[in-house]
């Protein structure tokens, strides 16, 4: 009954700004209300703080008590939707596949199915000695995405 409110609560809050979605939603022991969003131009504090309001002033404590976190996505936590990648178009991932390959690249695209992954590979001259600068791309499905971060330039 508690989390049933408390998802409605959710979803009307999320419905104010489509821009926002959810990544993770739990209700731990005692109640404890986590909420982990992200939005398609970022979440603000004020995102985060609207989100949090519309969930805490509409319950009652003394009905039931509750704790409530309402957090962005970090910046370095995994990507689990496949819409948290189509704000990330034009920045370096690092991406594990469920086969166990690791890939960094330019995510230049995002299909219906997967990402595009881009970048630059030094490798052997197919004649002679030396090596060459080559263009490579890979395309990953969604399913074979076992975790994808963006790498932070500093």
């Amino acid at each position: 009954m508690f989390k049933k409110k408390v998802t409605e609560l959710l979803e009307a809050a999320l419905q104010e700004d489509p821009s926002l979605f959810l990544v993770d939603f739990t209700i731990g022991l005692d109640n404890k209300i986590n909420v982990v969003l992200d939005g398609d131009q970022g979440v603000t504090l004020q995102d985060c703080i609207k989100v949090s309001r519309a969930i805490e002033h509409n319950l009652d404590r003394e009905e039931e008590d509750f704790s409530l976190e309402v957090a962005s996505a970090g910046a370095t936590t995994p990507m689990v939707l496949p819409r948290q990648y189509a704000k990330n178009v034009g920045r370096k991932l690092a991406v594990r596949t469920t086969a166990g390959e690791s890939v960094e690249g330019n995510l230049t695209a995002v299909t219906d199915a997967g990402i595009v992954l881009e970048w630059k590979a030094r490798e052997p001259k197919p004649i002679g000695k030396g090596k060459v600068t080559v263009k490579k791309k890979k395309e990953i499905d969604f399913s074979d995405i076992k975790e994808a971060k963006v790498i932070l330039k500093f």
